[in-house]
């Protein structure tokens, strides 16, 4: 009898040293007004990041399709430099409003920031081999908590990823996850402070 089939051959992921500021652009959040979805999204007629680090120094704004709420985030000053956002734990970074993407999975909360993180993570988690190519300090995925990576939790986190999945493309309050509350898990660490000629 043939194994092909019946046991595919193992998944290889290729760690490149992505970052976390990588998946900031696009954060799907609780609405601070209505409790659906909301968006924190670069503003119109900004210019486009020279590079990812950029990313964390930039203004956002708010946007509930939902009931109609806009907010803007300006990084904060401080002598002269412009304070970055820190990237990290259930609440997103410029706004600090829970993420919209976060479930119960393995008795702790697993959590994105969009759809493309999902993915990435799950690319990640279902691999069978992991080969890294960059440092620890600069890769999202060597980062991450050891239940996450655990290959006896991999069926499980595999499935809450796909529950996170789903959960991007509902919006209406009563979609809201159980877990997708404001938990104070944010690192208490200040964000990096960055220079930039005008």
């Amino acid at each position: 009898m043939g194994t092909s089939s019946a046991h595919p051959a193992p998944l290889r992921h290729h760690d490149h040293g992505v970052h976390l500021a990588r998946f900031t652009g696009r954060i799907l959040v609780v609405c601070p007004r209505c409790g659906g979805r909301a968006l924190v999204v670069p503003p119109p007629g900004l210019a486009p990041p020279r590079h990812l680090g950029e990313l964390l120094f930039s203004p956002r704004r708010l946007v509930c399709p939902g009931c109609g709420t806009v907010a803007d985030h300006r990084p904060e000053r401080r002598a002269g430099a412009v304070v970055g956002a820190r990237p990290g734990g259930t609440e997103d970074p410029f706004f600090r409003q829970p993420l919209w993407l976060q479930t119960r999975c393995a008795g702790r909360i697993l959590w994105a920031y969009d759809e493309e993180h999902v993915d990435a993570l799950a690319a990640y988690v279902g691999a069978h081999h992991r080969v890294r190519h960059a440092s620890p300090t600069l890769s999202m995925f060597a980062r991450l908590p050891a239940w996450t990576k655990s290959a006896g939790n991999r069926r499980e986190v595999l499935a809450g990823l796909a529950t996170l999945r789903s959960l991007a493309a509902l919006s209406a309050p009563a979609d809201r996850s159980d877990a997708a509350h404001p938990r104070g898990d944010r690192s208490r660490h200040t964000g990096s402070l960055g220079f930039f000629r005008r």
